[in-house]
């Protein structure tokens, strides 16, 4: 039988429409065997599947009148012309099975089928096979030909693309399913945590600075060793709980009319003791006839520019300096801080808003942190509407900056230059 050449390439290039378009696997691998049949003149057909685990084949997909009775059936990889299409890698022909030791005999103690003959190629990708595509029993006894070979090694390149594709899409929905849970088992972990910890930390807190004002002064200084460690888990803690909430939206803005300046000014002076313990300047540069007021929440604003602010400090060395500028633009207030410090090497600049993250190796690192400080920032300027990024080169410092709009519910536009080498 001689294929008619604008059939066949109509067949193909319906089923390759298809490929994208039919969601059900099983729907669109059924057309594919019912192409085999009907382009090869064949009786059956049917797709194997190799199991690694078990080392053979089982039947993956039949014609549906067949389903019942070959469920469950296996064929080896040695001794079958499945088995040697597979480690051939190359189709193969069998004219007449009885005279064929590559044939896999059991075949035919399966219920309502007999082989004759067969055509079996290679479901292969990316160079390696993971199947065999087969027809079974040409029509009137006749051969199968070089012409059949070549619609099956076209049919079984549609169907591996399928199963792949299949394959991937369940993968994809596995890895979301379990992204899901261990996401809803951190939030419950963290929760959990932080409420243990918050109670016996107040308390370590609350004596330890009531001790300190009962002791002689000669103490004071290991009082306050206690309170700085005290100190520093209730501000992890608070870190954890932050972006938890913000990624679980449980938590909220109290948005009110409040002044970027003043929330810099404030923040500034906060930190001017720590950054000249370090012998480093402080700065800000702000244009005083320049509106900086702006709908937000004033409290969580402050926690962004005091761990930014921080975070330039630990990574600016003696007699550098940090700069905090502000700037209105229409409709959004830009604010940056600058440092001329360590820098940030291009490979990590993409990751630094993530969380845990740590630009130094947890072996090398010469700074404390969990690298939960930029995360809180990013995810409360995002509370807001805002955009946040970074630019830095290493070695001359980096620079923070983020965009607030001015209104509550206008949003902030992309930056331009997310990340500059």
């Amino acid at each position: 039988m001689t294929i008619d050449p604008t059939k066949l390439l109509v067949r193909l290039l319906e089923l390759s429409r298809n490929l994208s378009a039919v969601a059900d696997i099983d729907v669109f691998m059924m057309s594919i065997l019912s192409a085999a049949v009907e382009l090869t003149g064949s009786e059956s057909t049917a797709i194997l599947e190799y199991d690694e685990t078990k080392l053979d084949f089982y039947y993956k997909y039949v014609p549906w009148f067949q389903s019942e009775s070959i469920k469950g059936a296996r064929v080896p990889l040695n001794d079958s012309s499945a088995g040697w299409v597979f480690l051939q890698v190359k189709p193969l022909v069998i004219q007449d099975v009885t005279n064929d030791p590559k044939y896999y005999s059991k075949n035919d103690e399966l219920p309502d089928f007999k082989t004759s003959s067969l055509l079996a190629v290679p479901l292969v990708l990316h160079e390696k096979a993971f199947g065999v595509f087969e027809v079974f029993n040409k029509a009137a006894g006749e051969a199968y030909s070089a012409e059949d070979v070549r619609v099956m090694e076209s049919l079984a390149s549609l169907a591996a693309i399928a199963m792949q594709n299949d394959l991937l899409a369940r993968t994809v929905q596995t890895s979301r399913t379990e992204s899901r849970e261990l996401d809803r088992l951190k939030s419950e972990f963290i929760a959990i945590t932080s409420h243990e910890l918050r109670t016996p930390l107040g308390l370590i807190l609350g004596h330890a600075t009531f001790l300190r004002e009962l002791i002689s002064e000669e103490f004071h200084e290991q009082v306050d060793v206690i309170i700085r460690g005290a100190s520093r888990l209730k501000e992890i803690i608070e870190n954890l709980s932050s972006v938890d909430n913000y990624q679980t939206g449980g938590s909220t803005l109290r948005s009110r009319k409040v002044s970027m300046a003043r929330i810099i000014e404030d923040v500034s002076a906060s930190f001017r003791d720590v950054a000249g313990n370090k012998g480093v300047a402080i700065k800000i540069e702000i244009d005083p006839s320049q509106d900086l007021w702006l709908d937000v929440d004033g409290n969580k604003i402050a926690i962004v520019l005091s761990n930014l602010v921080k975070n330039a400090i630990t990574f600016t060395d003696n007699g550098g300096n940090v700069t905090i500028r502000a700037e209105r633009q229409p409709d959004f207030i830009k604010v940056s801080i600058q440092d001329n410090g360590l820098g940030i090497p291009a490979r990590d600049l993409a990751h630094v808003f993530d969380r845990f993250y740590q630009v130094e190796s947890h072996l090398t690192r010469r700074h404390g942190g969990m690298g939960l400080g930029l995360s809180v920032a990013k995810a409360m300027i995002e509370m807001h509407g805002g955009r946040i990024w970074a630019e830095s080169m290493e070695g001359m410092g980096s620079t923070f900056i983020f965009l607030l709009p001015v209104n509550v519910n206008q949003a902030a536009p992309e930056p331009a230059m997310p990340f500059a080498d």
